[in-house]
């Protein structure tokens, strides 16, 4: 079990780490992701990119694991808005992604919790 945690760990890792530098390859994704009434949507993206590197970098040190698995739960739950955001624009932005409606759903009630429980899972020592 502690090996397939390890490996859960260093997946983790590399997905937040690299959807962080992702924010500055391509932030147009994420920037319409942003809902509309919350401000400064280009700090707001750098933000987010920042901590998920930081966060994904984190998590493979000891002294820092904890905190970081904290910090990917309070950052995903910062992200629940933008999920709400895209079910209300019916899972499709304009000159975007255009997804089937339920998968905004799905991403919000099931793919999100996950990612919370998985993040958890590295609260403690491994």
């Amino acid at each position: 079990m502690k090996k397939i945690k390890i490996v859960g760990l260093y997946l983790m890792s590399a997905f937040y780490t690299l959807a962080g530098i992702n924010h500055f390859i391509s932030p147009d994704g994420y920037l319409r992701l942003i809902p509309e009434y919350l401000p400064f949507h280009e700090l707001l993206n750098i933000l987010a990119g920042v901590c998920e590197v930081a966060f994904g970098i984190a998590l493979l040190f000891p002294q820092t694991r904890g905190m970081a698995a904290w910090g990917v739960i309070l950052m995903l739950l910062a992200f629940i808005p933008a999920h709400i955001y895209f079910i209300q624009l019916n899972s499709c932005i304009e000159n975007g992604i255009c997804l089937p409606p339920w998968t905004g759903w799905f991403r919000l009630l099931i793919i999100h919790p996950v990612l919370i429980a998985w993040a958890y899972l590295y609260t403690r020592k491994i």
